[in-house]
């Protein structure tokens, strides 16, 4: 397997001084790969009182269960978050990001946490409102359930809501130079800027811009227990899963764990229609549009009593594109800035500190075979915001080297958690097929966003799409 065979890059200089420069790439674990990921740029309108810029989107999507819920969540959620903000700012009509007054961190932060919640919404309910639309009171009654497995949407519908998806999403808003972050499940946000000394020295100050969220971030647990009943405190997150079997607390699809376990048994005339979608159970959509494709859906988790246990809501937090109001040290100077979107494949194998030395000496250019011990001096690093790992920590190896090879940043990262400077480790690593490759590594997708704001290139590259 090739580390680069997906790998692909960008530089693109916008209106207003900015040079944004982007790498992605993909390595397999699983056969089809489970990761995503999804890249736009949207340019204001030049009416726009704001002045002149554009919204970039960088996601990366983890899915689990298979590719079904990524894949459809790389076609979507920008698209989601594009018209939820446009209905935030100018409601159904009117020229989009263009009224002064309401763009600010508070409504742009709520308008993107809707977004998603309002998508993974869609996309649960979408079976239950078909099935719903395909039963009559009677049927329902007698529990008569129809065979729509021949139904155009049964599988396309179905498979995004039972399999499950993290997302990633870093939104950069370059008229009021903010950056959104937004993160549903256990992929990481990084950043990475250079805080330069008057004497030339300096260090990579490491920023973590999202919590890994799983029963084992002590946030999320607290958050979990207060969502259910008392009796439920000691069960909701069990060794670190929520009812014991998923690993992110927040997830678009997984309806299994927000479907009802069972039927509530309450039918009324009056309220029927609304009432029957909340009867639909995991079984009876299992019945009416799997069975006949011969994938049943496993049942729900024993342990299930208030659903939903997991929710796509996404904590969201804002920065300034310097990531603070400054450096840290007033006497110090703010240099190149990096953002490092990753799925937990590669946070299984690097942490945020060696991500971001690793980066920042392949943006010095540094060449060849580095010991881990020597990348230290050649690029120091300092704590900002710490990391809230949502798994067991993991003993890195503090021997062996790191190797500097690959132009994409993306596939440099990647070939580091991988093996580094052991090129023969890491071919054995990747000769590892599917279906066992997953008992060693995991899926990893990496996309790397940096940016010079002071590029005087005379070349822009024009995009149709206006907000």
């Amino acid at each position: 397997m090739r580390l680069n065979a997906t790998a692909k890059s960008e530089t693109i200089v916008r209106p207003g001084g900015i040079t944004w420069k982007y790498s992605t790439a993909s390595v397999a674990a699983n056969d089809p790969l489970e990761d995503a990921h999804a890249e736009a740029i949207v340019a204001r309108e030049p009416s726009d009182p704001k002045g002149p810029g554009d919204w970039l989107f960088f996601a990366v999507m983890d899915g689990h269960g298979g590719p079904h819920t990524s894949r459809l969540l790389s076609n979507t959620l920008i698209n989601a978050i594009v018209l939820q903000l446009s209905s935030l700012i100018h409601g159904s009509s009117g020229p989009m990001f263009s009224k002064p007054g309401v763009q600010n961190p508070q409504t742009i932060s709520s308008a993107i946490q809707s977004a998603f919640t309002k998508l993974d919404a869609e996309l649960i309910n979408a079976p239950l409102k078909v099935l719903a639309s395909n039963m009559d009171k009677e049927s329902l009654l007698k529990k008569i359930i129809p065979d729509l497995s021949e139904h155009p949407l049964a599988l396309p519908m179905m498979l995004p809501a039972v399999s499950g998806s993290c997302a990633l999403m870093a939104v950069f808003d370059t008229a009021q130079r903010d950056l959104y972050v937004a993160c549903s499940g256990d992929s990481r946000a990084v950043a990475g800027f250079w805080e330069e000394s008057a004497d030339g020295t300096g260090s990579w100050r490491v920023e973590v811009l999202s919590e890994d969220q799983t029963g084992r971030n002590p946030n999320e647990l607290k958050r979990m227990q207060s969502e259910h009943p008392k009796d439920e405190a000691e069960n909701v997150i069990r060794a670190g899963r929520v009812l014991g079997g998923l690993e992110p607390t927040r997830a678009f699809g997984d309806a299994r764990y927000k479907w009802p376990a069972r039927s509530s048994g309450c039918v009324s005339a009056i309220h029927f229609f609304c009432n029957t979608i909340r009867e639909m159970t995991l079984k009876s959509l299992s019945q009416a549009f799997m069975v006949g494709n011969n994938q049943p859906l496993r049942p729900a988790p024993a342990s299930l009593k208030t659903p939903p246990y997991v929710t796509a809501t996404p904590v969201v937090t804002h920065r300034k594109f310097s990531l603070d109001d400054g450096p840290s040290d007033a006497s110090k100077r703010l240099g190149s800035r990096f953002v490092v979107l990753a799925t937990d494949g590669l946070w299984d194998k690097l942490s945020s500190e060696e991500v971001v030395a690793l980066v920042g000496g392949h943006l010095k250019g540094l060449r060849g075979t580095v010991s881990k011990a020597q990348l230290q001096t050649l690029v120091p690093t300092s704590s900002g915001s710490p990391t809230v790992e949502g798994k067991d920590k993991v003993r890195r190896n503090t021997e062996g080297s790191w190797f500097f090879q690959d132009d994409e940043l993306s596939v440099h990262l990647i070939r580091n958690a991988f093996g580094g400077g052991d090129t023969s480790a890491l071919r054995k690593l990747m000769s590892i097929p599917s279906p066992f490759a997953r008992r060693y590594r995991d899926d990893t997708t990496v996309s790397v966003i940096w940016w010079d704001e002071q590029d005087n290139s005379p070349k822009v590259v024009e995009f149709k799409a206006k907000l």
